[in-house]
């Protein structure tokens, strides 16, 4: 297959012949017989989540391996890693590979099943890590996400555990007792509205203890959805002392603030801006903005969490946290990033493909796009403009902050290995 006039990282035209799911040549005036016209569209590394909730098992009313993969794919995803907080618990080796076989029975991309660190994220003692990573999941990242390895000795463990195998911790911050009963960020604007605030502290307390002590065993500590200024500083520091840490940040926290929770198109106290942890200030949106730019950060990921509409449209202290996020990820991306001149396309893949399949530790994934690269590839239209209609979702939740906003740019192809999963916009 030819794929005609698109543009490498958003370089000059050129054509990309596929064959058996690699890329076999590059260069202008290819001749094939089956040809896919990329209209000039900028091609991507196959984007890579390290953090997506499919919900199955347990949740399917929210999200399925099947439809959070088609969403992943509508948003230009070739591979994402499922969390582990589903109903059994991704603690056993049994859980994940039963979650990796539904990606690869139904998946539009490869699923990499993400294993807890505590049993039944209770945190109070190991799971079966090392059965998980010799499982045929071969899982890598390990983490408790939406709750925090808050007992040090225990986070210490799970550190000093998964250096056998090249594994990694991926910590949700949050300092438990500093954030009973939090309902948005605390400020002002808590006040005013009579929220229990969610303070900074309790994300950058964890966070520096976590440095520490991957710094103390020598492993690898992730960071999940940095959101404060604070964050940046003391990871910015753990990194100035070449100690092995990585971190994250969300789309929506580079670009929503928590004044929508008082002020927004659609009222005050809705809970579609209920999000953990949750939407900080303007000059957290900037710092972060900065430190994705220079690298402090070190990529973007969705934390798509799907919810089915009577867990979010209720009153603000009942809602569920959480925003769907995949098939939006890209175009915040371009705004809030690429449109404000902080990163360019290269930058862009570096972010949301190379470095996340890095972390993840997936060979097949996130590699230039050269001859001899598996022909993983997203083609991108920056110029589109595009009004987001959750209506349209492939994912089964509707729980997106953007529905009526108009965000640039468009996924045009998505391509896994050289099979089309999304042509035109549509899935295939």
């Amino acid at each position: 297959m030819i794929i005609r006039n698109v543009r490498i990282l958003g370089g000059e035209p050129v054509d990309i012949r596929v064959a058996d799911g690699e890329i076999a040549e590059i260069g202008p005036g290819l001749e094939g017989p089956e040809t896919v016209d990329g209209g000039g569209a900028i091609a991507l590394p196959g984007l890579v989540d390290l953090h997506t909730h499919l919900r199955e098992p347990g949740r399917e009313d929210a999200e399925t391996v099947q439809t959070g993969t088609q969403s992943a794919a509508r948003g230009g995803y070739t591979a994402v890693h499922a969390m582990a907080n589903t109903s059994p618990v991704a603690d056993t080796a049994g859980v994940v590979e039963q979650v990796w076989r539904l990606g690869r029975e139904f998946a539009h991309c490869d699923v990499h099943p993400v294993g807890a660190v505590t049993v039944g994220l209770e945190g109070r003692q190991l799971a079966e890590l090392g059965a998980m990573a010799d499982s045929a999941a071969r899982v890598r990242v390990f983490s408790d996400d939406g709750k925090c390895v808050d007992d040090a000795v225990l986070m210490r463990r799970a550190l000093e555990y998964v250096k056998a195998f090249d594994g990694v911790i991926a910590q949700h911050a949050q300092e438990p007792r500093l954030t009973a009963g939090a309902q948005m960020n605390e400020g002002v604007i808590s006040g005013r509205l009579g929220l229990t605030g969610w303070p900074a502290v309790a994300e950058e307390a964890i966070i520096a203890r976590d440095c520490l002590l991957a710094a103390h065993v020598g492993s690898r500590l992730h960071i999940c959805h940095v959101s404060t200024a604070g964050s940046v500083e003391i990871i910015r520091w753990a990194k100035s002392k070449g100690w092995n840490v990585t971190c994250e940040v969300t789309p929506h926290h580079l670009l929503l603030t928590d004044d929508l929770v008082e002020d927004s198109p659609v009222g005050a106290y809705n809970p579609i801006y209920k999000v953990n942890p949750p939407l900080r200030t303007r000059a957290d949106v900037e710092a972060l903005r900065a430190a994705l730019a220079d690298g402090t950060i070190d990529i973007v990921a969705t934390d798509h969490a799907p919810h089915p509409v009577e867990d979010k449209e209720t009153e603000w202290s009942a809602a569920a946290m959480g925003m769907v996020g995949l098939e939006t990820a890209l175009s915040v991306v371009q705004e809030a990033m690429v449109e404000t001149g902080l990163l360019d396309w290269a930058g862009v893949a570096q972010r949301m493909s190379v470095v996340p399949a890095r972390i993840g530790r997936l060979g097949g994934q996130g590699q230039p796009l050269e001859v001899g690269a598996p022909a993983n590839i997203t083609l991108y239209d920056p110029s589109a403009r595009t009004e987001v209609d959750p209506s349209a979702f492939a994912s089964k939740s509707r729980n997106t902050p953007y529905e009526g906003m108009t965000l640039p740019g468009r996924v045009v192809a998505t391509f896994l290995r050289g099979r089309a999963t999304v042509l035109e916009g549509k899935l295939v």
